[in-house]
């Protein structure tokens, strides 16, 4: 049985993006994100991969949803369907990296949630994470960092695992 979880960066009114890229670019963020999703299976829509300044992701079995059944990239796996991606996926822990389409089919699968809560709001968002309903998450681990040098907002890395129904 596979553990899905999601790995996203959100602002403090759930965005996630703005045309078509991250809100802001936080160092710290991205070096956590590697961290957590070296070695696995990583899914996302085809807009969330090309929007990759280098890619696929080294390291990890880069897996992209695409309704266009002609569409592929060298070290890609390419899937039609979140159900395809997931089965395709080689190793036990898949991640949802994005874009919000796949975040919004993926949540009732989801079984932990890595966010990095942003503490500031973008009013030129575009695109959002589905609203988190905490009576079904548990927070396990929250790392506060204050903004420095390299990263210009305080954000937190939060762990959320789902509640057992």
């Amino acid at each position: 049985m596979k553990s899905i979880e999601a790995i996203v960066a959100i602002d403090e009114n759930g965005a996630i993006g703005r045309q078509g890229d991250l809100l802001c670019h936080l160092p710290a963020d991205m070096k956590h994100f590697k961290e957590v999703t070296m070695g696995h299976s990583i899914v996302m829509g085809r807009k969330t991969f090309e929007s990759f300044p280098r890619r696929p992701l080294p390291g990890r079995q880069n897996i992209v949803i695409t309704r266009n059944t002609g569409w592929q990239y060298p070290g890609v796996t390419v899937a039609h369907s979140l159900e395809e991606a997931i089965e395709a996926a080689e190793t036990s822990t898949v991640f949802i990296i994005g874009g919000a389409q796949v975040y919004e089919q993926a949540m009732p699968l989801v079984n932990v949630l890595h966010l990095t809560r942003i503490h500031a709001r973008w009013a030129s968002a575009d695109a959002f994470f589905p609203t988190i309903d905490m009576t079904q998450w548990q927070e396990v681990s929250r790392e506060h960092h204050k903004s420095d040098h390299r990263n210009a907002y305080e954000f937190d890395f939060i762990t959320l695992k789902r509640r057992v129904k």
